[in-house]
């Protein structure tokens, strides 16, 4: 069976970057245009995912005008002070290089701090509730024939639309049918990421300790769990010791953490299991084609050494979803090439040079080495001498810098 209509949008990929461009574009298009958002994961509640993302204020003030933000901000953490030191495992003593207040205007957080699944189950039921056909089928192939996409499903049915976002992450099917070329690297690295729970409260302070394996982060989430008080981490770990560790029994790895995570928490638990993911750096050669464009990790990869690697996909979704409601308003075609060429120039300058940026990062601290270590933490404590650089810094990661999509300064469509 073929579904006609130019007035659609298919969607691949229901993950947080996907289910917001489903939302923005509804909201902002309401009956005008039929959105399906596809994905297998669709079919049943969301998967359990013991990630946490850090919302920097731009998406925040994006998720506001969505209409989600006051659903979710009860099981949010404000990140109110984020502290950088440089140290070695087995150091006694971690001296702190750089210190960065967590507003960027008064009462007014960086970040805050949410965990992946409350954050998909709103912006999922908000989606429902507006009208975005919630599709549990995946997307097979697709192929365009002038002003039209013919997007083929896995059930074998078949919807022609104005445009195909693929919005499938990094390892994405749909780039490679497009011919889309990628460039990127392993790490060879991996990020071990957890749920901590702690006696004493963090009071909003985020952590991120630079060892020799990589970066080891201690991020604040809302309180709960068995201790009162609870924290993500993102350890960074070379990969071939990352199996070793979670083959741990939950003692010895609480016992590994805790030399990382340090004391002045009080006592620690886990409060879930400890699950890895690979690190790699990746951007596509073109982030659009012919009725086609890609969103999220399908577009760029980045290290999480900054937690930015989310919130370049709600910049992706607030910059695509503006150029798609300017045109559809202007009685244009959504899905042109010249539309979609709009985002790409919108979108691929901060995105490639904040992939460099964290690759660099990485890189530098990553290292043992005694004059490297030297080097950088004098250029740390430079920075922490010059408050003028250190707002800039706090600015560009709230991503409230100029030229930002209106979705991102909290205006609405």
């Amino acid at each position: 069976m073929v579904q006609a209509n130019a007035s659609r949008i298919v969607i691949a990929g229901g993950g947080i970057s996907g289910l917001a461009l489903a939302l923005a574009l509804k909201r902002a298009l309401g009956a005008d245009i039929e959105i399906i958002l596809a994905d297998p994961a669709l079919s049943g509640a969301p998967r359990p995912d013991n990630r946490a993302y850090a919302i920097a204020a731009a998406a925040r003030a994006m998720l506001e005008a969505l209409g989600v933000w006051s659903a979710v901000e009860a099981k949010a953490a404000p990140m109110n002070e984020m502290v950088i030191s440089d140290s070695r495992t087995g150091d006694a003593v971690r001296p702190i290089f750089l210190t960065f207040d967590g507003e960027v205007e008064p009462g007014r957080p960086f970040a805050h701090m949410i965990e992946a699944a409350p954050l998909l189950a709103h912006l999922r039921s908000a989606c429902e509730s507006a009208g975005v056909v919630l599709d549990p089928r995946g997307v097979r192939r697709f192929s365009v024939d002038g002003a039209r996409v013919e997007v083929n499903f896995t059930d074998g049915s078949v919807a022609q639309a104005a445009l195909l976002v693929a919005a499938d992450g990094a390892r994405s099917k749909l780039r490679e049918q497009a011919g889309i070329g990628w460039v990127g690297w392993s790490y060879k690295q991996s990020g071990i990421v957890a749920t901590i729970g702690h006696e004493r409260p963090h009071h909003g302070r985020a952590v991120e300790h630079f060892m020799p394996s990589g970066p080891f982060a201690i991020l604040p989430l809302a309180d709960g769990g068995r201790l009162g008080h609870r924290s993500s981490i993102v350890w960074t770990e070379r990969t071939e010791n990352v199996a070793p560790l979670l083959s741990l029994d939950g003692e010895d790895l609480l016992a590994e953490i805790e030399t990382r995570f340090g004391l002045e928490l009080g006592a620690i638990a886990l409060e879930t299991p400890a699950s890895a993911y690979p690190l790699g750096y990746g951007v596509a050669r073109s982030f659009v084609d012919s009725r086609f464009a890609l969103l999220g990790d399908a577009a760029h990869l980045v290290h999480p050494i900054a937690g930015q690697g989310l919130n370049l996909g709600l910049k992706d979704v607030a910059a695509l979803a503006e150029v798609i409601v300017d045109a559809a308003r202007l009685g244009l075609d959504p899905g042109a090439l010249d539309v979609l060429e709009a985002y790409e120039k919108a979108r691929r300058f901060d995105t490639v040079a904040m992939g460099a940026f964290m690759d660099g990062m990485n890189r530098l601290f990553s290292n043992d080495a005694t004059p490297l270590r030297l080097a950088r933490d004098l250029g740390l404590g430079l920075v922490d001498r010059l408050p003028g650089l250190k707002r800039f810094f706090i600015r560009e990661a709230a991503g409230i810098g100029a030229g930002a999509p209106r979705l991102m300064r909290g205006e609405a469509l």
